[in-house]
């Protein structure tokens, strides 16, 4: 639509100047929020089975943690699954820090082992890791091979935090 004249022209740039602050100033109002949720008693203590995130935010993906040193290459703790699972998770920690989050900021894992009877050891390191946080909504995979030989235990993880 074309202007007539320049007052018509001047209260649509008005219009579009109040529009843009209100979107602007709307953005910023806005809250971040993560929550978890169970909905079958089997998953309590073991895991959530989802979790929302509501508002702006910075979403982190680490892929592919597991028990390689950090210079080399080189698989730690090779035959102990619960030290490397330990491993991989302190690494996540310190991963995560690097970007702002914590452990509780986590909104999704992935856990690769070689052997599916690690199970209960890869619980108890769940448990000691997330130890009066949240679980996370978690999928646990059981494959022939994981990136190095050795390596019996990796993880991903995306988490979530305010973006600022």
């Amino acid at each position: 639509m074309k202007a007539t004249n320049g007052t018509t022209s001047g209260l649509r740039g008005l219009a579009a100047a109040v529009f843009i602050a209100a979107c602007l100033s709307g953005a910023n109002a806005q809250t971040f929020e993560k929550k978890n949720f169970n909905y079958s008693k089997f998953a309590t203590g073991a895991f959530s089975e989802a979790v929302t995130v509501t508002g702006p935010a910075k979403f982190i993906y680490l892929a592919g943690i597991g028990a390689e040193d950090p210079d080399s290459g080189e698989i730690h703790h090779k035959d102990n699954f619960l030290e490397q699972c330990r491993m991989s998770w302190a690494k996540i920690r310190k991963a995560l820090e690097a970007n702002g989050a914590t452990l509780a900021d986590i909104v999704k894992a992935t856990t690769y082992v070689t052997d599916v009877r690690y199970r209960e050891e890869m619980r108890t390191c769940r448990q000691e890791t997330f130890k009066g946080l949240p679980l996370p909504p978690h999928t646990f995979l059981n494959v022939v091979q994981l990136a190095r030989p050795g390596m019996m235990f990796e993880v991903d993880v995306v988490a979530a935090v305010a973006a600022k």
